[in-house]
């Protein structure tokens, strides 16, 4: 099985952005934490991230025929793209949304997500273990 995790908009600043609210893991730590829990359960995954969203829209139509799931952060790209939301219907790719805070106790913008119509779950508040939640959640359905 092969999985695409996406990450957006300021994900590659964990550790350093709002720590109280993302944590102090960095990125390149949750990688590899991702990749490490990938092999030890025989998957396939390649990790991306972008501060554009046009990157992320191709890299959504690239998964098309090439991975069997999607686990997106779509970070700030959640309360506004439309984008990526049309993309990710457009694959039908088995698609988990995944949030390191707990969006809905957040600001009111941030309960509001496009993309969560086009997912088949959407995992928020669990810190970066979210990401393996959202890793087991599609092997176990696909």
């Amino acid at each position: 099985m092969k999985i695409l995790v996406l990450n957006g908009p300021n994900l590659n600043m964990l550790g350093i952005r709002e720590p109280d609210i993302y944590g102090r893991e960095t990125y390149d730590s949750l990688i590899k934490k991702i990749e490490e829990h990938c092999k030890a359960k025989g998957l396939y995954v390649d990790c991306r991230q972008s501060n554009h969203e046009g990157t992320l829209v191709d890299w959504i139509q690239e998964a098309y025929r090439n991975f069997d799931g999607i686990v997106i952060n779509p970070g700030a790209y959640t309360h506004t793209s439309v984008a990526l939301l049309d993309a990710i219907k457009a694959v039908s790719v088995p698609t988990v949304e995944v949030h390191i805070s707990e969006i809905d106790k957040r600001e009111e913008f941030r309960q509001i997500s496009y993309l969560r119509p086009a997912c088949i779950a959407t995992i928020s508040g669990h810190g970066t273990d979210g990401y393996l939640e959202a890793v087991d959640l599609l092997a176990e359905k696909l």
